[in-house]
């Protein structure tokens, strides 16, 4: 275990909006999307290891604990995670792996979701869904819940403000569902591109042929990755967008509910 490195910029603990109960979520940087809204533009880019730390909730933490960083040892990692072992117990939450794409680290990434199998800690692992199937293939016994970023139905639409065909994640995630594993779907919604009403219907349409879906959680336009892209000279495509109001998105939800599927507004 302690040859593996991965390369962490974020460790978010005590969260609660990224799978069941209390978690620690942790953030991998390299992402093969380029989505014009991204709330986490550091995992696209190289930074300095100020930058790294900048996010991290626990800043008491010295520089040589490298537990945020580019060469990040697993099995520091998994000291840090095990500190909050009792939060998990009670709330029957674990340890979320996040982004960026966690799969494009899938060594580390086995890794982690292993020692969490090993300890009893519960698992979620949030996905672009665009990687190799093999990739889910090979951790997917180890994954208690899937959550799958869903974004455009229509591919052109899908390559233009993501950089990629949808492709592949369409087929990942139905091969996901298929396969038995917990999914869960999440639909940013980002005004005027993803909240339209030719997608909400396509979506609709889509996920309503899987009677097995955990859960679909439609998230509120969030202005944080705003700031991130001024921060880092990067610009921001979309602009200044407004968040959704609370009945437009209760409006959304009622679309969804409407086709028999289960859904909650927010992470």
């Amino acid at each position: 275990m302690s040859a593996l490195k991965g390369d962490i910029f974020d460790i978010k603990r005590f969260a609660i909006h990224d799978g069941p109960g209390i978690r620690t979520t942790i953030f991998f940087r390299g992402c093969p999307l380029l989505c014009w809204w991204c709330h986490n533009p550091e995992a696209r880019v190289d930074c300095g290891r100020e930058t790294y730390r900048k996010r991290s909730v626990d800043l008491t933490l010295p520089a040589s604990d490298n537990v945020i960083g580019p060469e990040v040892r697993l099995e520091t990692l998994i000291a840090e995670i095990s500190r909050d072992s009792i939060f998990y117990d009670q709330s029957q939450g674990g340890v979320t792996v996040s982004g960026g794409e966690p799969l494009m680290q899938i060594d580390f990434l086995e890794g982690i979701l292993l020692a969490c199998r090993e300890r009893g800690i519960g698992t979620a692992v949030d996905t672009s869904g665009y990687a190799p199937w093999e990739k889910f293939e090979r951790i997917m016994e180890l994954v208690d819940l899937f959550l799958v970023d869903l974004k455009l139905l229509d591919d052109s639409q899908h390559e233009k403000y993501t950089g990629v065909s949808n492709g592949m994640i369409l087929e990942n995630f139905d091969n996901l569902i298929k396969a038995g594993a917990s999914v869960c779907a999440r639909l940013p919604m980002i005004p005027g591109i993803t909240d339209t009403e030719e997608n909400i219907e396509a979506l609709t349409s889509f996920l309503g042929r899987y009677e097995e879906l955990e859960l679909i959680s439609l998230l509120p336009y969030n202005r944080l990755g705003e700031d991130k892209f001024d921060r880092l000279g990067l610009e921001y495509r979309p602009g200044r967008l407004k968040t959704q109001a609370q009945d437009e998105m209760r409006g959304i939800a009622d679309r969804f509910e409407e086709a028999g599927l289960s859904v909650r507004i927010g992470g």
